[in-house]
């Protein structure tokens, strides 16, 4: 309704506020899985943000690691002994993508220590990669480092300390990075794995730096402009709206998408296009990376604060003590323990929101409510890059997920539909509510998927005739949305490629993702599941990655996801051909015409299925088990609508 365009001017930022003077920035960067989550992507992404082109003493970047993993610390244990060299050099030669590994790989200009510093990054990544493959950390090394203070690797050596069940572990490296494995006990921790460890780093970081600025990232988006905390800062010092901005969000733009997006995973409508007209409503929804929040803003409304329990950890605090002294690192690892949110307001007055798998659009919209507003923010360098699913299955497992966190979002007493409408612009509200109730659109695509198709198979007509008025009212309002949806995708930077394929996955996602979420979002309501955060894979296998790069879709896996997508694929493909049949041998096409024409887009949507199903013989092929299962289906679905019509 009201699309905002912005552009800042960071070099002019410097006219007005003095270096010296720039508000602490504090980073946070969370991870759970060393094998889903590799600690050199987790790596880059803290290397390019310590290398911004902001006042070094004035940033602080916390690694949490939900994971409890010594790989984690290893890691970084290593990257700080190359981070001494990586941002002196970045500095000196103002080098604009400060991602060591996207830097090597861009065959960078050549300066005196350009070789010198390739060799120490690969160095460095070749001793993390053979840890991480061994699964463990050389005694020899462990003792060494104990010697120069490394003291928290002997943590792993100790009786009880397991992934589900450890002590709060934090550890200071060269005073600019911090690795954090927060306190967990298994059954002690009720909410989902973010969230909490968001609200972790906010309390400890409150305890060490207290910064007013926070940047969430996710580990594997790194940044890929040096002045984005400028950029950020041009709206949280504007005095017209920094009483009053809780966060500045910056697009999810992703580097590793092959040439035609076949999955539609860079999300182009929630990400990029939709942010700009929630801007003009009130603001864009946080994603869950890429924004640079007010600490203030996670203390209650702009004029309602909730002071937290301990007075040491208000965002008024002012942190005098060095973050390695006693004082400060008691406190750090008290509120970093997993009672200590037991009868606090944590989690639904302080800090990010619990209670949905997507906390992050979930806090966002909650601080919206408590009068804050949002800021869009879309350079025209990406500021952060980062990655996607490569494979079918993890792409719909995610997608899963955000279905259900929505509608706990959207069918609670928080509802868009309830108290959006009382805090927010109308229009505004509309836009959560789109997100809220996302996973419904299982129920017309569904519909449209078999219902015309099975009644074609009986040669039974439900759509009006080519010569019936009606016809051109069906006709003009498909085209309609198809041509509204082509424009705005195109006008954003797509490719009618891109564009093809993101309309085929809404489709893929609304027979799979949604139908799943929805339906396990029913069964948790009534008690008989439970939902959990599952990471996101982001390794990546040489032979799927080809695949993946020659736009080859990736089955691979007997996934349940599969089962109503390959079941539609059949039964649409058998009523093309039942349908064009019955034309040549009895007429009829006025009748049948717009049947067919749906069970044929159905056929040509379908194809990456047919080519999974029938044609191929690798790896990431549609698995037997699958596909005979979905003819069965197919066959009772046939069965069964035979006797309606």
């Amino acid at each position: 309704m009201r699309p905002i365009r912005r552009k800042v001017f960071p070099q002019n930022l410097v006219k007005v506020v003095k270096k010296s003077d720039y508000p602490a920035l504090d980073v946070f960067i969370c991870t759970a899985d060393p094998i889903k989550e590799p600690p050199m992507s987790v790596v880059n992404t803290a290397l390019s943000v310590m290398a911004y082109d902001y006042p070094t003493e004035k940033l602080s970047v916390y690694v949490s690691d939900d994971g409890g993993s010594q790989l984690t610390l290893f890691a970084f244990v290593e990257a700080a002994k190359f981070a001494a060299h990586w941002l002196p050099y970045c500095s000196k030669n103002r080098i604009t993508e400060r991602c060591p590994e996207a830097y090597f790989k861009s065959e960078p200009a050549w300066y005196p220590e350009t070789d010198q510093m390739k060799n120490m990054y690969e160095s460095m990544k070749m001793r993390v990669e053979r840890v991480v493959e061994k699964g463990s950390i050389p005694y020899d090394y462990c003792i060494t480092n104990e010697q120069q203070q490394f003291q928290s690797f002997s943590n792993w050596t100790t009786d009880g300390f397991t992934h589900q069940d450890h002590p709060t572990v934090i550890q200071g490296i060269r005073c600019q990075t911090l690795s954090m494995f927060p306190g967990r006990k298994t059954g002690q921790i009720t909410h989902n794995f973010k969230a909490g460890a968001l609200n972790v780093l906010l309390r400890v970081s409150a305890a060490m730096t207290n910064a007013p600025i926070i940047l969430i990232l996710d580990c594997d988006m790194y940044s890929n402009d040096p002045q984005t905390p400028l950029r950020a800062l041009c709206y949280h010092l504007d005095p017209q709206m920094s009483s009053r901005l809780a966060f500045v969000q910056f697009p999810q733009i992703f580097h590793s998408i092959n040439k035609d997006d076949i999955y539609g995973a860079e999300f182009k409508y929630p990400f990029q296009i939709d942010p700009c007209g929630m801007d003009g409503l009130g603001g864009p929804e946080h994603p869950g990376t890429g924004c640079f929040f007010s600490r203030r803003a996670f203390f209650g409304g702009p004029s309602s604060f909730v002071p937290p329990e301990n007075p040491k950890l208000s965002p008024y605090q002012i942190v005098n003590g060095p973050i390695q002294s006693k004082e400060v690192l008691s406190l750090a690892h008290h509120v970093a323990g997993c009672n200590f949110e037991a009868q606090t307001k944590w989690g639904s007055k302080v800090g990010f929101r619990y209670g949905s798998l997507v906390e992050d659009l979930y806090t966002g919209y909650s601080m919206q409510c408590e009068g804050w507003r949002s800021i869009f923010c879309h350079p025209n360098r990406p500021a952060f890059l980062g990655d996607v699913p490569i494979t079918l299955n993890d792409l719909l497992n995610q997608t899963k997920r955000w279905a259900m966190g929505l509608l706990q979002v959207g069918l609670r007493k928080h509802s868009p539909m309830i108290l959006g409408f009382k805090s927010l612009n109308p229009f505004h509200a509309l836009c959560y509510t789109n997100y809220a109730f996302w996973p419904f659109w299982a129920i017309p695509i569904t519909i449209y998927a078999f219902l015309p198709q099975l009644a074609l198979l009986n040669s039974f007509s439900i759509f009006p005739k080519v010569s019936d008025p009606w016809f051109f009212a069906y006709a003009f309002l498909s085209s309609g949305a198809y041509t509204q949806d082509f424009l705005e995708f195109s006008l954003a930077g797509g490719t009618i490629w891109r564009w093809w394929n993101n309309q085929r996955m809404w489709m893929i996602r609304g027979l799979s993702s949604f139908a799943f979420g929805l339906g396990e979002y029913i069964l948790q309501s009534i008690g008989l599941a439970t939902s959990g955060f599952n990471v996101t894979n982001k390794v990546v296998d040489d032979e799927l990655g080809k695949r993946y790069n020659q736009g080859i879709f990736e089955f691979g896996v007997a996934s349940p996801l599969y089962l109503p997508l390959t079941t539609s694929a059949l039964i649409n493909l058998f009523s093309v051909v039942w349908g064009l049949v019955q034309v040549f041998v009895n007429g009829g096409f006025e009748d049948l015409f717009l049947q067919i024409l749906l069970a044929g887009f159905g056929v040509v949507n379908c194809w990456p299925v047919y080519e999974a199903v029938f044609f191929r013989s690798d790896d990431g092929k549609m698995p037997v088990k699958i596909t005979v299962i979905s003819l069965v289906l197919a066959s009772v679905l046939y069965l069964a609508t035979s006797l309606a019509f």
